[in-house]
């Protein structure tokens, strides 16, 4: 029997979905970028290598951009940018030249239907009497896809310390600190003092909040639009049940982060 060898070919294609992290841009100026990435994301890593692309459509009259300076600047908080969205045809160029990619800013809309390409309507046909119904088949159960358990911490967190629940929910059972964070791509629930950071939706998911039974927060952030209380949180929050959350505002490109008592009774 003749041996047949298969050779291996040196390019394969196949399709596959990578998570991808769209941060969205309202400066390309360093200074400003870097400090508020720095507030969000502290001084260490906070991404573990994942790619991005930025959205420039909410960027105004922009100068052409220091891209090596931009991409640094995530990539000191772990976030590898592989090219733009949006923005004026200036800066994708620049962006193009410094090697990012443009990549479509919104879905394609479906081809429309040519006249050649409209059905036909069938002839008419002689009416026939109605064919027995089919046996019923039983259904298969189809299974579910895996959920991310959400990730419990009982322990206090102290200055320095961060806990990140990628892809699901966090549930903290004890006290937040001053200079600690906690971050979650989904909802962050703090029955406990929240005197540091917390971050919700750091993927992008608008419809996570947070809630705690005491706030003293440093910052809170959903979606990446975030709040600061350098000069302390207002007086009929702090030391009270609160959940924040996003709210639309009719009008506004943006959402607002709202705070608002928690009825606990």
């Amino acid at each position: 029997m003749p041996r047949t060898d298969k050779k291996k070919q040196l390019i394969e294609f196949k399709g596959t979905t990578l998570p991808v992290v769209a941060v969205t841009l309202r400066s390309l100026q360093p200074e400003p970028l870097a400090a508020t990435a720095s507030e969000l994301f502290g001084d260490d890593p906070f991404f573990d290598g994942d790619a991005a692309v930025l959205e420039l459509s909410q960027l105004g009259d922009e100068p052409a951009a220091d891209w090596a300076q931009v991409k640094a600047i995530f990539k000191a908080h772990g976030l590898h940018v592989i090219g733009v969205r949006g923005g004026s045809d200036e800066l994708r160029q620049s962006a193009a030249t410094a090697g990012l990619p443009s990549f479509a800013a919104v879905e394609r809309a479906p081809r429309p239907a040519t006249a050649s390409e409209a059905p036909v309507a069938p002839p008419p046909v002689e009416a026939t009497p109605p064919a027995p119904p089919p046996e019923p088949v039983p259904s298969q159960p189809v299974s579910a896809p895996a959920a991310v358990p959400t990730m419990v911490i009982n322990r206090p967190l102290r200055s320095g310390q961060q806990v990140y629940a990628r892809g699901g929910d966090l549930v903290v059972l004890a006290a937040v600190n001053a200079g600690a964070e906690v971050i979650a791509d989904g909802s962050i629930h703090i029955y406990a003092p929240l005197r540091g950071r917390a971050l919700a939706g750091a993927r992008g998911a608008a419809e996570a909040r947070i809630f705690t039974t005491r706030f003293e927060a440093e910052l809170v952030s959903i979606a990446g639009i975030y709040r600061t209380f350098e000069a302390g949180v207002p007086g009929d929050l702090a030391g009270q049940p609160v959940q924040v959350q996003l709210l639309e505002t009719p009008g506004e490109a943006s959402s607002k982060l709202s705070l608002q008592p928690l009825q606990t009774s």
